[in-house]
């Protein structure tokens, strides 16, 4: 067994950046052992359904990352082109020094997958608040929650450029997720809600580490500490989920100071 800082060889099999592949599939393991510890929930209502699938989601997200998107990406290659009317257009909207991107299409399938499972959180977070915001203001979040994943969609599938999967990420965890749970929190004294908060923390952590490459070692760079702390963020969704999933926002008791 040869091993790079880049690579490993294993019976004359090639895996590109190790480390980072075992830090996705650590992340991977937390959200498929997640999903299964919410499938044993009796609670059978719409935010364990969309909470027991983000996790689902994230899993299979973070998984194909790891073994797609780092350790066997030198196994898919292929070249993207688009429509040159489609290209000016989506270069209207983005700017073309967004469209100057090189990545590989076959990093798709994990970040797009990501972004459903961004979604669903998001989701999760307007239909806990249900029993405390206006019907108004539900129905417009969960409608524009359909209407902002398929605009980031669309913007990464043409482009090829992860900085649009961070932004949906950022919008979803820092504006939909923090906001509503902070509104919960501050009502309720929900646990669940607590431990999304830090969920998030977590998350933006591991955002600042991937944006700013803040790096350990050589053995373990901005890619494997991000993703240590998005297994502690998702450790932390599950807390608050369980929670939440067994004590619905209507049952708390609302603190009158």
């Amino acid at each position: 067994m040869a091993f790079e800082f880049t690579s490993i060889e294993i019976a004359n099999i090639r895996i590109d950046e190790p480390v980072t592949v075992l830090t996705d599939l650590v992340v991977s393991a937390v959200c498929f052992w997640g999903f299964y510890k919410l499938t044993l929930l009796p609670n059978k209502n719409k935010v364990h359904h969309y909470l027991k699938y983000y996790f689902l989601s994230m899993g299979i997200a973070t998984f194909i990352g790891g073994m797609v998107g780092h350790g066997f990406l030198y196994l898919f290659k292929t070249e993207w082109h688009l429509s040159p009317e489609f290209a000016e257009t989506i270069k209207s909207i983005v700017g073309e020094k967004n469209m100057h991107v090189t990545a590989n299409p076959w990093k798709l399938p994990g970040w797009l997958t990501s972004m459903f499972a961004v979604m669903l959180v998001e989701r999760a977070s307007i239909e806990y608040a249900r029993s405390i915001i206006k019907p108004g203001m539900i129905r417009f979040f969960a409608w524009f929650n359909i209407v902002e994943l398929l605009f980031f969609v669309t913007i990464t599938f043409s482009t090829l450029n992860f900085f649009f999967v961070e932004a949906h990420t950022f919008y979803g965890f820092m504006i939909i997720v923090l906001s509503f749970n902070l509104l919960i929190y501050y009502r309720t004294r929900s646990r669940g809600s607590r431990a999304f908060l830090i969920a998030v923390a977590f998350a933006a952590a591991a955002a600042l580490t991937f944006m700013n490459k803040w790096t350990i070692h050589k053995y373990y760079n901005f890619f494997d500490l991000s993703h240590t702390f998005m297994a502690i963020s998702a450790y932390m969704f599950y807390r608050g989920s369980k929670y939440i999933i067994e004590h619905p926002v209507e049952s708390e008791p609302v603190v009158v100071d």
